[in-house]
């Protein structure tokens, strides 16, 4: 009897007994650690869906890239919420707090990149200057800083400190042919010192070199130039500056002129000024001249959008540089039909 009993003190019994507690050890590790996922899968679902609400705080930036070790581009991706929205100040608060917890000199540089490129969004065109130029203490050729420095001067139209970053790229070996022609152009319109008739001169043969400026020297003439302007139109792209002339005051236009020119010509008489058009190349234009002809009483008008040739976004007002890629002189004028005109007509569907 005694010899079917196993002896407490038995080898076999004392392997079966640490193999037990290994297992319930393991067992118990492994239940914990399902439980923390778990917990913590919940806990990020949480801030997604806070930041899906709209919610998302920008200390829980910081949370989710310190506690949840969320990857650095991820957060800032994430953060770029608030520049879409255009909440630049909560942008510049998750940016300034990265940079208390960022060490990598890299990841630094590019949230100092970012941090200067909201403050410039924003219009708080000083301290972003002051984040560039600390930038370049550390980064003498970070390529972003310089360029958009040089925005910076041009929008407070220091020119001479503009020039001294154009100097900078150059030697980085950008190519800014173009920034150079562009700026001096901005300088000799803005110099007060020179007569209209000598900036008129002194454009032409910046224009005479490079067509590229042509909107920039008919926006001149016809605040400071008419004479010149009517005088030589025929030299220029009139369709270029469709939305300069449609605004034009009635006692600034030449009718002398416009009776030669069939552009000219369509477009007062879709603006009302003329009735010499039965059509227009322009469809827009056709349907203005067309209700300018008909006894029909339609609220009808132009308006006036901007395509980049480059980036090819738009925007609502013209710019010298594109307000999205920031390329020199791309804008170009589309004309549409104003929306009471499409008012008008849906009422009658």
């Amino acid at each position: 009897m005694n010899s079917l009993v196993v002896d407490y003190r038995d080898p076999i019994f004392g392997i079966f007994t640490i193999f037990l507690i290994i297992f319930v050890a393991s067992f118990l590790t492994y239940a914990y650690n399902i439980y923390i996922e778990r917990k913590s899968r919940k806990e990020y679902r949480d801030f997604v869906k806070k930041f899906e609400l709209g919610d998302l705080k920008e200390d829980d930036y910081i949370n989710l890239y310190t506690t949840y070790n969320l990857p650095f581009d991820s957060i800032i991706l994430l953060a770029s919420s608030f520049l879409h929205k255009g909440e630049y100040n909560k942008a510049v608060s998750v940016y300034q707090a990265l940079l208390l917890h960022v060490k990598e000199p890299v990841k630094k540089e590019e949230l100092l990149e970012l941090l200067g490129k909201t403050y410039f969004r924003g219009g708080f065109l000083q301290r972003s200057k002051d984040v560039y130029f600390k930038i370049l203490k550390f980064s003498p050729r970070n390529k972003q800083a310089l360029f958009h420095l040089l925005l910076i001067h041009e929008k407070l139209k220091d020119y001479e400190k503009a020039k001294d970053i154009l100097e900078s790229l150059d030697e980085i070996d950008e190519d800014v042919k173009l920034d150079k022609l562009y700026l001096k152009a901005l300088t000799i319109i803005d110099d007060v010192k020179l007569q209209n008739s000598e900036k008129t001169s002194l454009l032409l043969e910046i224009y005479n070199k490079n067509k590229i400026i042509e909107r920039l020297l008919l926006q001149f003439l016809l605040r400071f130039d008419k004479g010149y302007f009517w005088e030589n139109i025929t030299q220029f792209d009139m369709v270029k500056i469709i939305d300069l002339l449609w605004y034009l005051d009635f006692s600034d236009i030449d009718f002398d002129i416009v009776k030669t020119d069939k552009f000219l010509t369509d477009l007062y008489s879709a603006k009302g000024y003329v009735k010499n058009s039965q059509r227009s190349d322009i469809f827009e234009l056709s349907v203005l001249i067309s209700t300018k002809n008909s006894t029909l009483d339609v609220n009808l008008d132009l308006n006036f959008y901007f395509i980049c040739n480059k980036c090819k976004k738009t925007a609502p007002m013209y710019e010298t540089r594109c307000p999205h890629c920031y390329s020199i002189l791309t804008l170009k004028a589309k004309p549409q039909l104003s929306k009471g005109y499409y008012e008008k007509n849906s009422s009658l569907q």
